[in-house]
Protein backbone atom coordinates (compact mmCIF):
# COMPACT_ATOMS: atom_id res chain seq x y z
CA UNK A 1 0.00 0.00 0.00
CA UNK A 2 1.45 3.36 -1.05
CA UNK A 3 1.92 6.45 1.05
CA UNK A 4 -1.40 8.23 1.65
CA UNK A 5 -1.98 11.83 0.73
CA UNK A 6 -2.14 13.09 4.31
CA UNK A 7 1.21 11.48 5.10
CA UNK A 8 2.68 12.97 1.92
CA UNK A 9 1.46 16.47 2.74
CA UNK A 10 2.78 16.23 6.30
CA UNK A 11 6.16 15.03 5.08
CA UNK A 12 6.28 17.71 2.41
CA UNK A 13 5.50 20.46 4.91
CA UNK A 14 8.14 19.18 7.31
CA UNK A 15 10.78 18.94 4.60
CA UNK A 16 10.20 22.51 3.47
CA UNK A 17 11.83 24.13 0.43
CA UNK A 18 13.76 21.83 -1.85
CA UNK A 19 11.91 18.64 -0.88
CA UNK A 20 11.44 17.66 -4.51
CA UNK A 21 14.92 18.63 -5.65
CA UNK A 22 17.43 15.96 -6.40
CA UNK A 23 20.87 16.44 -4.92
CA UNK A 24 23.16 18.56 -7.05
CA UNK A 25 20.58 19.40 -9.71
CA UNK A 26 20.38 22.88 -11.13
CA UNK A 27 17.29 24.85 -10.15
CA UNK A 28 14.31 24.21 -12.38
CA UNK A 29 13.67 26.99 -14.87
CA UNK A 30 10.18 28.41 -14.44
CA UNK A 31 8.05 30.82 -16.43
CA UNK A 32 4.64 32.36 -15.84
CA UNK A 33 2.07 33.38 -18.47
CA UNK A 34 -0.41 35.80 -16.93
CA UNK A 35 0.96 37.89 -14.06
CA UNK A 36 -2.37 38.89 -12.53
CA UNK A 37 -3.87 37.96 -9.18
CA UNK A 38 -3.66 34.17 -9.09
CA UNK A 39 -0.68 33.91 -11.39
CA UNK A 40 1.40 35.62 -8.72
CA UNK A 41 -0.18 33.60 -5.91
CA UNK A 42 0.69 30.35 -7.69
CA UNK A 43 4.24 31.39 -8.59
CA UNK A 44 5.14 32.70 -5.14
CA UNK A 45 3.88 29.51 -3.51
CA UNK A 46 6.12 27.48 -5.84
CA UNK A 47 9.08 29.67 -4.87
CA UNK A 48 8.28 28.95 -1.22
CA UNK A 49 8.51 25.17 -1.59
CA UNK A 50 11.50 24.86 -3.93
CA UNK A 51 14.37 27.18 -4.89
CA UNK A 52 13.38 27.34 -8.56
CA UNK A 53 14.74 30.02 -10.88
CA UNK A 54 11.97 32.10 -12.41
CA UNK A 55 13.52 33.09 -15.72
CA UNK A 56 10.57 34.57 -17.62
CA UNK A 57 7.23 36.29 -17.19
CA UNK A 58 4.66 37.15 -19.84
CA UNK A 59 1.72 39.54 -19.86
CA UNK A 60 0.02 41.91 -22.28
CA UNK A 61 -0.30 44.53 -19.52
CA UNK A 62 3.15 46.15 -19.37
CA UNK A 63 2.53 47.82 -16.02
CA UNK A 64 1.40 44.60 -14.37
CA UNK A 65 4.25 42.68 -15.99
CA UNK A 66 6.99 45.01 -14.77
CA UNK A 67 5.61 45.06 -11.23
CA UNK A 68 5.51 41.25 -11.21
CA UNK A 69 9.13 41.15 -12.34
CA UNK A 70 10.22 43.30 -9.40
CA UNK A 71 8.14 41.22 -6.98
CA UNK A 72 9.64 37.93 -8.17
CA UNK A 73 13.16 39.35 -7.94
CA UNK A 74 12.50 40.28 -4.32
CA UNK A 75 11.24 36.80 -3.49
CA UNK A 76 13.38 34.32 -5.39
CA UNK A 77 16.71 33.09 -4.05
CA UNK A 78 18.87 34.47 -6.86
CA UNK A 79 17.39 37.95 -6.59
CA UNK A 80 17.33 38.18 -10.39
CA UNK A 81 14.52 39.85 -12.27
CA UNK A 82 13.04 37.47 -14.86
CA UNK A 83 13.06 38.34 -18.55
CA UNK A 84 9.79 40.01 -19.51
CA UNK A 85 7.75 39.07 -22.58
CA UNK A 86 4.70 40.53 -24.28
CA UNK A 87 3.88 37.42 -26.36
CA UNK A 88 3.78 33.97 -24.77
CA UNK A 89 4.99 32.39 -28.01
CA UNK A 90 8.22 34.39 -27.85
CA UNK A 91 8.67 33.44 -24.20
CA UNK A 92 8.28 29.74 -24.90
CA UNK A 93 10.71 29.87 -27.83
CA UNK A 94 13.46 31.61 -25.86
CA UNK A 95 13.19 30.52 -22.23
CA UNK A 96 13.90 26.78 -22.25
CA UNK A 97 11.46 26.18 -19.39
CA UNK A 98 11.21 23.14 -17.16
CA UNK A 99 7.88 24.33 -15.75
CA UNK A 100 5.38 26.80 -17.15
CA UNK A 101 2.59 28.27 -15.02
CA UNK A 102 -0.45 29.41 -16.98
CA UNK A 103 -2.84 31.91 -15.40
CA UNK A 104 -4.20 34.40 -17.95
CA UNK A 105 -7.98 34.89 -18.31
CA UNK A 106 -9.77 31.63 -19.04
CA UNK A 107 -10.18 32.20 -22.78
CA UNK A 108 -6.38 32.03 -23.15
CA UNK A 109 -5.71 28.80 -21.22
CA UNK A 110 -5.92 26.34 -24.10
CA UNK A 111 -3.60 27.95 -26.62
CA UNK A 112 -0.96 28.81 -24.03
CA UNK A 113 -1.00 25.37 -22.41
CA UNK A 114 -0.76 23.51 -25.70
CA UNK A 115 2.21 25.61 -26.84
CA UNK A 116 3.90 25.11 -23.45
CA UNK A 117 3.81 21.32 -23.65
CA UNK A 118 4.96 21.46 -27.26
CA UNK A 119 7.94 23.50 -26.04
CA UNK A 120 8.84 20.70 -23.63
CA UNK A 121 7.63 22.24 -20.37
CA UNK A 122 5.63 20.57 -17.64
CA UNK A 123 2.67 22.72 -16.75
CA UNK A 124 0.53 24.11 -13.94
CA UNK A 125 -2.64 25.52 -15.53
CA UNK A 126 -5.37 27.39 -13.75
CA UNK A 127 -8.97 26.24 -13.75
CA UNK A 128 -11.25 26.04 -15.61
CA UNK A 129 -8.85 24.61 -18.12
CA UNK A 130 -10.89 25.66 -21.14
CA UNK A 131 -13.62 27.90 -22.49
CA UNK A 132 -15.27 25.05 -24.43
CA UNK A 133 -15.23 21.25 -24.32
CA UNK A 134 -13.19 20.77 -27.52
CA UNK A 135 -10.38 22.95 -26.14
CA UNK A 136 -10.18 20.65 -23.12
CA UNK A 137 -9.99 17.57 -25.34
CA UNK A 138 -7.15 19.17 -27.28
CA UNK A 139 -5.28 20.08 -24.09
CA UNK A 140 -5.51 16.52 -22.81
CA UNK A 141 -4.40 15.15 -26.19
CA UNK A 142 -1.41 17.51 -26.26
CA UNK A 143 -0.31 16.62 -22.72
CA UNK A 144 -0.35 12.92 -23.58
CA UNK A 145 1.24 13.32 -27.03
CA UNK A 146 4.21 15.29 -25.69
CA UNK A 147 4.44 13.26 -22.46
CA UNK A 148 4.21 16.26 -20.15
CA UNK A 149 3.04 16.41 -16.55
CA UNK A 150 0.12 18.84 -16.22
CA UNK A 151 -1.38 19.86 -12.89
CA UNK A 152 -4.65 21.82 -12.84
CA UNK A 153 -5.26 24.49 -10.20
CA UNK A 154 -8.11 22.63 -8.50
CA UNK A 155 -6.22 22.75 -5.22
CA UNK A 156 -9.03 21.44 -3.04
CA UNK A 157 -7.40 18.08 -3.82
CA UNK A 158 -4.33 19.29 -1.89
CA UNK A 159 -6.05 21.24 0.90
CA UNK A 160 -4.72 19.65 4.13
CA UNK A 161 -7.97 19.50 6.08
CA UNK A 162 -9.89 18.21 3.05
CA UNK A 163 -7.32 15.49 2.38
CA UNK A 164 -7.79 14.49 6.02
CA UNK A 165 -11.59 14.54 5.70
CA UNK A 166 -11.49 12.35 2.60
CA UNK A 167 -9.32 9.71 4.26
CA UNK A 168 -10.92 9.90 7.69
CA UNK A 169 -14.59 9.83 6.72
CA UNK A 170 -15.10 9.04 3.03
CA UNK A 171 -12.43 6.39 2.40
CA UNK A 172 -13.10 4.72 5.77
CA UNK A 173 -16.81 4.36 5.08
CA UNK A 174 -17.87 6.32 8.17
CA UNK A 175 -20.35 8.32 6.11
CA UNK A 176 -22.00 5.22 4.72
CA UNK A 177 -23.50 5.37 1.24
CA UNK A 178 -23.64 8.95 -0.07
CA UNK A 179 -26.49 9.58 -2.52
CA UNK A 180 -26.78 13.36 -2.44
CA UNK A 181 -24.17 16.11 -2.35
CA UNK A 182 -25.15 19.77 -2.04
CA UNK A 183 -22.48 22.14 -3.39
CA UNK A 184 -23.02 25.87 -3.42
CA UNK A 185 -21.72 29.43 -3.29
CA UNK A 186 -23.57 32.42 -1.88
CA UNK A 187 -20.80 35.01 -2.16
CA UNK A 188 -21.75 38.35 -3.66
CA UNK A 189 -19.05 38.06 -6.30
CA UNK A 190 -20.84 39.04 -9.51
CA UNK A 191 -19.82 42.45 -10.87
CA UNK A 192 -22.50 45.11 -10.61
CA UNK A 193 -23.03 48.41 -12.35
CA UNK A 194 -23.15 49.42 -16.00
CA UNK A 195 -19.99 51.44 -16.68
CA UNK A 196 -19.58 53.12 -20.07
CA UNK A 197 -17.27 52.06 -22.86
CA UNK A 198 -13.84 53.63 -22.55
CA UNK A 199 -10.50 53.37 -24.30
CA UNK A 200 -8.23 50.60 -22.96
CA UNK A 201 -5.37 51.92 -20.81
CA UNK A 202 -2.12 52.55 -22.72
CA UNK A 203 -0.32 49.82 -20.76
CA UNK A 204 -2.74 47.15 -22.05
CA UNK A 205 -2.57 45.56 -25.51
CA UNK A 206 -6.31 44.97 -25.72
CA UNK A 207 -6.15 43.29 -29.13
CA UNK A 208 -3.80 40.62 -27.76
CA UNK A 209 -5.68 40.43 -24.45
CA UNK A 210 -8.86 39.60 -26.35
CA UNK A 211 -7.06 37.04 -28.53
CA UNK A 212 -9.44 34.30 -29.71
CA UNK A 213 -12.43 35.67 -27.76
CA UNK A 214 -15.09 37.91 -29.31
CA UNK A 215 -13.99 41.54 -29.47
CA UNK A 216 -16.11 43.56 -27.04
CA UNK A 217 -15.94 47.25 -26.21
CA UNK A 218 -13.62 47.88 -23.28
CA UNK A 219 -15.02 49.05 -19.94
CA UNK A 220 -13.75 49.18 -16.35
CA UNK A 221 -15.11 45.66 -15.72
CA UNK A 222 -12.90 44.15 -18.42
CA UNK A 223 -9.46 44.38 -16.85
CA UNK A 224 -8.00 43.58 -14.40
CA UNK A 225 -9.72 40.68 -12.59
CA UNK A 226 -13.36 41.51 -13.25
CA UNK A 227 -13.42 39.94 -16.71
CA UNK A 228 -15.23 37.00 -15.08
CA UNK A 229 -18.37 39.13 -15.37
CA UNK A 230 -18.59 38.13 -19.05
CA UNK A 231 -19.24 34.72 -20.60
CA UNK A 232 -17.04 35.74 -23.52
CA UNK A 233 -13.96 35.30 -21.29
CA UNK A 234 -15.00 32.61 -18.82
CA UNK A 235 -17.68 30.13 -17.81
CA UNK A 236 -19.52 32.21 -15.25
CA UNK A 237 -19.69 31.44 -11.56
CA UNK A 238 -20.19 27.75 -12.42
CA UNK A 239 -16.82 27.73 -14.19
CA UNK A 240 -15.15 29.82 -11.51
CA UNK A 241 -16.54 28.42 -8.25
CA UNK A 242 -18.67 25.33 -8.88
CA UNK A 243 -15.75 23.62 -10.58
CA UNK A 244 -13.79 23.61 -7.31
CA UNK A 245 -16.52 21.95 -5.28
CA UNK A 246 -17.62 19.62 -8.08
CA UNK A 247 -14.02 18.53 -8.63
CA UNK A 248 -13.53 18.09 -4.87
CA UNK A 249 -16.64 15.90 -4.72
CA UNK A 250 -15.49 13.74 -7.62
CA UNK A 251 -12.05 13.36 -6.02
CA UNK A 252 -13.44 12.49 -2.60
CA UNK A 253 -15.88 9.95 -4.02
CA UNK A 254 -13.78 8.56 -6.88
CA UNK A 255 -16.18 9.69 -9.61
CA UNK A 256 -15.58 10.18 -13.32
CA UNK A 257 -17.96 11.65 -15.89
CA UNK A 258 -21.60 12.27 -14.96
CA UNK A 259 -24.22 10.42 -16.96
CA UNK A 260 -26.69 13.30 -17.23
CA UNK A 261 -26.39 17.08 -16.80
CA UNK A 262 -29.07 19.72 -16.38
CA UNK A 263 -29.25 23.33 -15.24
CA UNK A 264 -31.71 26.18 -14.75
CA UNK A 265 -31.09 29.81 -13.96
CA UNK A 266 -30.27 33.18 -15.41
CA UNK A 267 -30.19 36.83 -14.45
CA UNK A 268 -33.14 36.98 -12.07
CA UNK A 269 -32.34 39.93 -9.81
CA UNK A 270 -29.53 42.20 -11.03
CA UNK A 271 -30.89 43.03 -14.47
CA UNK A 272 -29.23 46.46 -14.57
CA UNK A 273 -25.63 45.23 -14.48
CA UNK A 274 -23.47 45.04 -17.58
CA UNK A 275 -22.35 41.57 -16.46
CA UNK A 276 -23.91 38.79 -18.55
CA UNK A 277 -23.20 35.81 -16.27
CA UNK A 278 -26.06 34.32 -14.25
CA UNK A 279 -26.82 35.70 -10.80
CA UNK A 280 -28.89 32.60 -9.94
CA UNK A 281 -28.25 29.04 -11.12
CA UNK A 282 -28.92 25.43 -10.18
CA UNK A 283 -26.94 22.60 -11.82
CA UNK A 284 -27.43 18.87 -11.40
CA UNK A 285 -24.88 16.23 -12.32
CA UNK A 286 -26.34 12.74 -12.18
CA UNK A 287 -24.43 9.57 -11.34
CA UNK A 288 -25.81 6.11 -10.55
CA UNK A 289 -27.64 6.44 -7.20
CA UNK A 290 -26.18 9.91 -6.70
CA UNK A 291 -27.00 13.51 -7.53
CA UNK A 292 -24.55 16.38 -7.12
CA UNK A 293 -26.48 19.66 -7.06
CA UNK A 294 -24.96 23.14 -7.30
CA UNK A 295 -26.64 26.39 -6.27
CA UNK A 296 -25.35 29.93 -6.50
CA UNK A 297 -26.94 33.29 -5.99
CA UNK A 298 -25.21 36.63 -5.85
CA UNK A 299 -27.97 38.56 -4.11
CA UNK A 300 -29.85 38.51 -0.80
CA UNK A 301 -28.26 37.56 2.50
CA UNK A 302 -24.58 36.87 1.77
CA UNK A 303 -23.36 33.58 3.17
CA UNK A 304 -26.70 32.23 4.32
CA UNK A 305 -27.89 29.71 5.33
CA UNK A 306 -24.54 28.65 6.85
CA UNK A 307 -21.88 31.42 6.90
CA UNK A 308 -19.06 28.96 7.68
CA UNK A 309 -19.91 27.05 4.51
CA UNK A 310 -21.14 29.84 2.27
CA UNK A 311 -18.91 28.21 -0.37
CA UNK A 312 -18.69 24.50 0.23
CA UNK A 313 -20.14 21.01 -0.03
CA UNK A 314 -22.41 18.93 2.18
CA UNK A 315 -22.19 15.15 1.76
CA UNK A 316 -25.32 13.37 2.98
CA UNK A 317 -24.51 9.79 3.92
CA UNK A 318 -26.52 6.99 5.48
CA UNK A 319 -24.49 7.20 8.70
CA UNK A 320 -23.38 10.81 8.88
CA UNK A 321 -23.17 14.22 7.23
CA UNK A 322 -19.89 15.85 6.20
CA UNK A 323 -19.70 19.59 5.62
CA UNK A 324 -16.54 20.61 3.79
CA UNK A 325 -15.22 23.96 2.65
CA UNK A 326 -12.12 26.09 2.37
CA UNK A 327 -12.25 27.08 6.05
CA UNK A 328 -12.67 23.62 7.58
CA UNK A 329 -14.92 20.60 7.89
CA UNK A 330 -17.61 19.29 10.24
CA UNK A 331 -18.40 15.59 10.60
CA UNK A 332 -21.89 15.12 12.05
CA UNK A 333 -22.86 11.50 12.84
CA UNK A 334 -26.53 10.51 12.70
CA UNK A 335 -26.47 8.49 15.93
CA UNK A 336 -25.27 9.15 19.46
CA UNK A 337 -22.46 6.58 19.42
CA UNK A 338 -20.08 8.99 17.71
CA UNK A 339 -19.32 12.57 18.59
CA UNK A 340 -19.19 15.39 16.01
CA UNK A 341 -15.71 16.30 14.77
CA UNK A 342 -14.65 19.77 13.64
CA UNK A 343 -11.42 20.78 11.94
CA UNK A 344 -10.44 24.30 10.91
CA UNK A 345 -8.24 25.35 8.02
CA UNK A 346 -4.49 24.99 8.49
CA UNK A 347 -2.46 28.19 8.31
CA UNK A 348 1.35 28.08 8.08
CA UNK A 349 2.35 31.57 9.21
CA UNK A 350 5.06 30.18 11.47
CA UNK A 351 6.90 28.71 8.48
CA UNK A 352 5.88 31.29 5.88
CA UNK A 353 5.51 34.63 7.69
CA UNK A 354 5.50 36.47 4.35
CA UNK A 355 1.95 35.15 3.85
CA UNK A 356 0.79 37.72 6.42
CA UNK A 357 1.88 40.71 4.34
CA UNK A 358 1.60 39.53 0.74
CA UNK A 359 -0.85 41.72 -1.14
CA UNK A 360 -4.15 40.09 -2.16
CA UNK A 361 -3.11 36.63 -0.91
CA UNK A 362 -5.93 34.33 0.19
CA UNK A 363 -4.08 33.20 3.30
CA UNK A 364 -6.45 30.32 3.97
CA UNK A 365 -5.69 28.90 0.50
CA UNK A 366 -1.91 29.38 0.55
CA UNK A 367 -1.13 25.99 2.20
CA UNK A 368 -3.31 24.21 -0.37
CA UNK A 369 -1.47 25.84 -3.27
CA UNK A 370 1.91 25.00 -1.72
CA UNK A 371 0.96 21.35 -1.32
CA UNK A 372 -0.46 21.32 -4.84
CA UNK A 373 2.90 22.58 -6.12
CA UNK A 374 4.73 19.93 -4.11
CA UNK A 375 2.49 17.27 -5.62
CA UNK A 376 3.34 18.63 -9.09
CA UNK A 377 7.08 18.56 -8.37
CA UNK A 378 6.87 14.98 -7.09
CA UNK A 379 4.95 13.92 -10.21
CA UNK A 380 7.52 15.60 -12.45
CA UNK A 381 10.35 13.72 -10.72
CA UNK A 382 8.48 10.42 -11.09
CA UNK A 383 7.01 11.24 -14.53
CA UNK A 384 3.63 10.28 -13.11
CA UNK A 385 0.19 11.84 -13.02
CA UNK A 386 -0.35 14.52 -10.35
CA UNK A 387 -3.43 14.54 -8.13
CA UNK A 388 -5.18 17.10 -10.38
CA UNK A 389 -4.01 15.64 -13.69
CA UNK A 390 -5.18 17.35 -16.87
CA UNK A 391 -7.69 14.56 -17.53
CA UNK A 392 -9.37 15.25 -14.17
CA UNK A 393 -9.33 18.95 -14.99
CA UNK A 394 -10.97 18.24 -18.34
CA UNK A 395 -13.75 16.18 -16.76
CA UNK A 396 -14.54 18.81 -14.15
CA UNK A 397 -14.29 21.74 -16.56
CA UNK A 398 -16.33 20.12 -19.32
CA UNK A 399 -19.02 19.04 -16.85
CA UNK A 400 -19.42 22.67 -15.77
CA UNK A 401 -19.51 23.86 -19.39
CA UNK A 402 -22.18 21.24 -20.15
CA UNK A 403 -24.27 22.59 -17.27
CA UNK A 404 -24.05 26.11 -18.70
CA UNK A 405 -25.01 24.83 -22.14
CA UNK A 406 -27.92 22.85 -20.68
CA UNK A 407 -29.20 26.07 -19.09
CA UNK A 408 -28.76 27.90 -22.39
CA UNK A 409 -30.71 25.32 -24.42
CA UNK A 410 -33.20 24.40 -21.71
CA UNK A 411 -32.55 20.68 -22.05
CA UNK A 412 -31.14 17.84 -19.95
CA UNK A 413 -28.09 16.23 -21.55
CA UNK A 414 -27.07 12.59 -21.58
CA UNK A 415 -23.28 12.46 -21.92
CA UNK A 416 -21.25 9.84 -23.79
CA UNK A 417 -17.78 9.92 -22.19
CA UNK A 418 -16.23 7.69 -24.86
CA UNK A 419 -17.40 9.69 -27.88
CA UNK A 420 -17.21 12.93 -25.85
CA UNK A 421 -20.59 14.12 -27.08
CA UNK A 422 -24.16 14.73 -25.99
CA UNK A 423 -26.31 11.76 -26.97
CA UNK A 424 -28.87 12.54 -29.67
CA UNK A 425 -28.51 16.34 -29.60
CA UNK A 426 -26.81 17.82 -32.66
CA UNK A 427 -27.41 21.40 -31.52
CA UNK A 428 -25.72 20.78 -28.18
CA UNK A 429 -22.76 19.11 -29.85
CA UNK A 430 -22.20 22.13 -32.08
CA UNK A 431 -21.94 24.24 -28.92
CA UNK A 432 -19.06 22.10 -27.62
CA UNK A 433 -16.74 24.14 -29.89
CA UNK A 434 -16.82 27.92 -29.73
CA UNK A 435 -15.84 29.95 -32.78
CA UNK A 436 -12.46 31.70 -32.51
CA UNK A 437 -11.88 35.26 -33.60
CA UNK A 438 -9.53 35.50 -36.59
CA UNK A 439 -6.63 35.04 -37.04
CA UNK A 440 -6.57 32.67 -34.05
CA UNK A 441 -7.20 29.00 -34.85
CA UNK A 442 -9.13 26.70 -32.56
CA UNK A 443 -7.02 23.73 -31.44
CA UNK A 444 -7.98 20.35 -32.92
CA UNK A 445 -7.68 17.34 -30.56
CA UNK A 446 -6.67 15.19 -33.54
CA UNK A 447 -3.78 17.34 -34.67
CA UNK A 448 -2.28 19.20 -31.70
Amino acid sequence: MGINRRTFLTAAAAAGPGMAMQSGRKPRRVGLIGTGWYGKIDLLRLIQVEPVEVVSLCDVDSKMLDAAGDLVASRQKSGKKPQLFHDYRDMLKQSGLDICLIAPPDHWHALAMIEAVKAGADVYVQKPISIDVTEGKAMLAAARKYNRVVQVGTQRRSTPHLVEAKERFMDSGRLGKVSFVDIHCYYHMRATGNPPNIAPPPNLDYEMWTGPAPMLPFCELTHPRRWRAFMEYGNGIVGDMAIHMFDMTRWMMGLGWPTRVSSDGGIYVDKASRANISDTQVCTWEYPDLNIVWNHRTWGAAGEPDPKYSWGATFYGEKAVLKAGVYGYDFIPNGKDEKPITKDVTYEFDRYPEDKTEKDLETHVAPAVRHHMQDLLAAIDKRSKPVADIEQGHISTASCILANLAMKTGRKYTWDPVRQEVVGDAEANKLLTRAYRKPWLHPDPKSV
